[in-house]
C-alpha cells in the first residue's frame, strides 16, 4: 500500500480555519492570520504529519556526524566540558581533599569492621563500636594531651632565645652561626610583643585552629558515613565496569582495598609505638617537652621516607640543650629505632601486601607532597601500591600478548 505524499506548502490551506487543527488551544490565542501565510502552511502540514504512530511527526534525517560544523562544535565542546571540569576541581581541591582522607580512613578501618562482623553482631553495630572507640582513643588522647602541649609549647617559644645563647656559649659552632646569622636577634623579632603582630597573630592562629578543628569534623562525619555504607560503595564502583569485566574488577579491587587498608592502619599502630618509645627515651634522659617531641615523632613518622630522619634530627636538636653525650645517644637511639621500625615492625604489622620498589617510594612522596602537600606524601604509597598492582595485573600481560 502506497502512502500519500507530503503535501507541500502549495497544497496546503491557507485560512486559519484550515490550520486551526494543528494549534494548540493553550497556546497563543487567538489564531489569527497575522501569524503570516507560511506559518498557516507548516501547521497545516503538521496535521497531515502527525499520526497515531508518531503524534509528534516522524525524525528528521539525521545531523552528518563527520561535518565541518558538528566536528569543530565537538571539539570546541570536549574543551570547553575539559576546561569546566578543571576549574570544578580547583575549586573543590580543599573539599575533595578532606573526602579523599576520610574515604581512605575508612578504607583504613574497614578490616576491623569486617573482622568484627558476626551473624549475631551486624555491620552497623560494627561499625559504630570501631567509630566509638577511635574517637573515644582520640578524645582521650586530645583530653589528656592538649594541656601539657600548650605549656611545653609556650614554654619552648619563651625560652627558644635563651637556648640560642646557651648553646652559643657552649658550642663554638652555634655561636659562629648566631654571630653570622643573628639568630637570637630573628627569634625575638619572630617572637616580638607588638601588638599589631600580636593581634594579627592571634587571628591567623585562630583562622588554622578553626580551620583544622572543621577540617577534622567533617572528615570524622565523612569517615563514619562512608563506613556505614563501604559495602554500597563498593557496589557503586564495580558497576562502573561493563558485565563481562566486572568479575575481574572485583578480584583487582578487592585486593586493593585490602592492601589500603591494612597500610594506613599498620602506619598509624606504627606511629604511635614510635611515639611511646621516644616518649620513654626523652623522660629517661630529661629531655625538655618530652610529650611534645613524642607527639612530633609521631606525626612526622606518618610522612614516609624523611618523616623519622626529620623528626631525629628536631629531637637531636633539642637534646643539645642537655649535653652532647645525651645528644650522641639520642641520635644513635633514632637510628636503632629506623632500623627496628623497618625490620621488625613493618613486616610484621603491615606484613608485605604493600610491595612499593624503594625508587616508587620515594619519587611516589616526592609527587604526592608536591600535589598535595602533607596529605600527598601521606596517601602516595598507598596509592602508588594500587597503581602497581593494576599495572601488573592488567597493562603488562596485555603488552605481553601484542
Amino acid at each position: 500500500m502506497n502512502e500519500d505524499p507530503d503535501p507541500g506548502p502549495s497544497e496546503a490551506p491557507r485560512t486559519a480555519d484550515e490550520a486551526e487543527q494543528a494549534h494548540s488551544d493553550l497556546v497563543a490565542q487567538p489564531h489569527t492570520t497575522d501569524e503570516g501565510g507560511p506559518i498557516i502552511a507548516a501547521e497545516a502540514a503538521a496535521v497531515q504529519a502527525s499520526t497515531t504512530q508518531n503524534p509528534l511527526g516522524k525524525p528528521g534525517r539525521r545531523f552528518d556526524r563527520r561535518s565541518p560544523f558538528m566536528v569543530g562544535l565537538a571539539g570546541a565542546a570536549g574543551v570547553a566540558v575539559t576546561y569546566g571540569a578543571i576549574q570544578a576541581v580547583l575549586a573543590a581541591s580543599q573539599v575533595l581533599v578532606l573526602i579523599s582522607i576520610a574515604l581512605f580512613l575508612a578504607i583504613g578501618l574497614e578490616p576491623v569492621v569486617s573482622w568484627l562482623v558476626r551473624p549475631w553482631f551486624p555491620r552497623w553495630a560494627a561499625v559504630t563500636a570501631v567509630f566509638v572507640v577511635a574517637l573515644g582513643m582520640l578524645a582521650g588522647f586530645l583530653a589528656a594531651a592538649i594541656p601539657p602541649l600548650v605549656t611545653q609549647t609556650s614554654a619552648l617559644i619563651d625560652n627558644a632565645p635563651d637556648y640560642v645563647n646557651h648553646l652559643a656559649q657552649r658550642y663554638p659552632l652555634i655561636d659562629t652561626l648566631d654571630t653570622r646569622f643573628h639568630l637570637q636577634d630573628r627569634l625575638q623579632e619572630g617572637l616580638g610583643s607588638d601588638p599589631s603582630k600580636l593581634a594579627g597573630g592571634f587571628l591567623g592562629a585562630g583562622r588554622i585552629v578553626f580551620g583544622i578543628v572543621s577540617g577534622t569534623v567533617i572528615v570524622a562525619v565523612l569517615t563514619g558515613y562512608f563506613m556505614a555504607n563501604f559495602a554500597q560503595v563498593r557496589a557503586s564502583i564495580y558497576r562502573l565496569f561493563p558485565r563481562s569485566r566486572r568479575p575481574r574488577a572485583i578480584l583487582i579491587g578487592d585486593e586493593i582495598f585490602v592492601k589500603v587498608g591494612g597500610y594506613i592502619l599498620g602506619n598509624l599502630v606504627i606511629s604511635v609505638i614510635t611515639a611511646v618509645l621516644t616518649f620513654i627515651w626523652l623522660m629517661i634522659f630529661d629531655v625538655p617537652y618530652p610529650l611534645l617531641l613524642a607527639v612530633l615523632v609521631a606525626v612526622l613518622d606518618l610522612i614516609p621516607v624523611v618523616g623519622s630522619t626529620l623528626a631525629g634530627i628536631i629531637v637531636a636538636l633539642v637534646a643539645l640543650t642537655v649535653s652532647v653525650p645525651v645528644t650522641v645517644a639520642t641520635v644513635i637511639f633514632f637510628i636503632f629505632l629506623r632500623l627496628f621500625e623497618d625490620y621488625a615492625l613493618v613486616p610484621r604489622i603491615i606484613g608485605r601486601a604493600v610491595r612499593v620498589p624503594p625508587i616508587v617510594t620515594v619519587v611516589s612522596v616526592l609527587v604526592g607532597g608536591a600535589l598535595l602537600g602533607v596529605v600527598g606524601a601521606l596517601l602516595a604509597i598507598p596509592v602508588a601500591a594500587a597503581v602497581l598492582l593494576i599495572v601488573d595485573e592488567t597493562v603488562l600481560p596485555s603488552l605481553d600478548e601484542h
